[in-house]
């Protein structure tokens, strides 16, 4: 596995992996709120190294990206991030797949930086707005009662509630040193970081319509997060989408099942190649 620093927006040092063959299929992930690229690791170390060319990013504020006080509201800076990482890492039409928030950081970039340069989109448990009744009423409640304490400076609350984060997100138990993993990294998100990211208020309504890549959306069945209702929503949003539900997964789709979820990426990465062909 490689790492990497690149230069986001605002010129922040940004930390990425990557795993796989350099001439492969490009995938790049992006992971959810007060996550890390570490969340990725069953696909990292997956047989998809054999035939694509795995990246995921510490998203500003996360992991060992840099984590500067006050630049999180800008759609304009998140867009600017996942443009540095294609450029730098000459990505050639990544599958950009997003889980939770990330897809909200997929949307910033093709906001700005319009689907051209893509291949296709993957939402995993994801939303598309942010801070608006119809992004709250497909938000379980469960997970709203959490939100208060995500930004609490008291740091056995926040460590609280985020362990209850990561045992909504996935459907089994994880074993102790899978979880010690997920909590350290969740807590290594300062509490500015995470108020910050839940500061912006996003609709997306007229940006949504106009996407032509190919789209896959993907929830798991007994996501504890977000509400079945969601995927209404992305029908009705993105009609020309794929819609998969996974049956032995929660929120976290991508680990829950993992080698079911890596068969799906694998044989929509062909659907995409197969469309940019046509």
């Amino acid at each position: 596995m490689k790492e990497h620093t690149i230069s986001g927006g605002g010129n922040i040092r940004l930390h990425v992996i990557e795993a796989g063959k350099p001439n492969g299929r490009a995938i790049l992930f992006i992971h959810g709120f007060s996550q890390s690229s570490r969340s990725w690791i069953r696909q990292i170390n997956s047989d998809l190294v054999d035939d694509c060319r795995l990246v995921a990013m510490d998203i500003r504020g996360h992991g060992l990206s840099d984590k500067p006080q006050d630049a999180y509201t800008d759609s304009k800076l998140w867009a600017d991030d996942v443009y540095a990482v294609i450029r730098e890492l000459n990505l050639d039409h990544p599958i950009m797949v997003g889980w939770s928030y990330g897809p909200l950081i997929m949307l910033d970039y093709i906001r700005h930086y319009g689907e051209r340069e893509i291949g296709g989109m993957v939402l995993v448990g994801g939303v598309t707005g942010l801070g608006t009744q119809k992004v709250l009423s497909v938000l379980t409640p469960e997970f709203l009662s959490l939100i208060p304490s995500f930004f609490s400076d008291d740091q056995e609350e926040s460590r609280r509630s985020l362990s209850s984060l990561i045992r909504l997100c996935l459907l089994r138990e994880p074993s102790a040193e899978d979880f010690e993993q997920m909590l350290e990294y969740n807590l290594a998100v300062p509490t500015y970081v995470r108020r910050g990211l839940f500061s912006r208020t996003l609709d997306n309504a007229d940006l949504l319509p106009s996407i032509r890549k190919p789209v896959l959306v993907i929830q798991g069945e007994h996501d504890a997060v977000v509400k079945a209702e969601a995927l209404e929503h992305h029908k009705a949003d993105l009609p020309h989408a794929q819609v998969l539900v996974m049956p032995n997964a929660g929120h976290a789709a991508f680990w829950d099942d993992a080698a079911g979820f890596n068969q799906h990426l694998r044989v929509f990465a062909a659907e995409c190649k197969a469309a940019a062909a046509a």
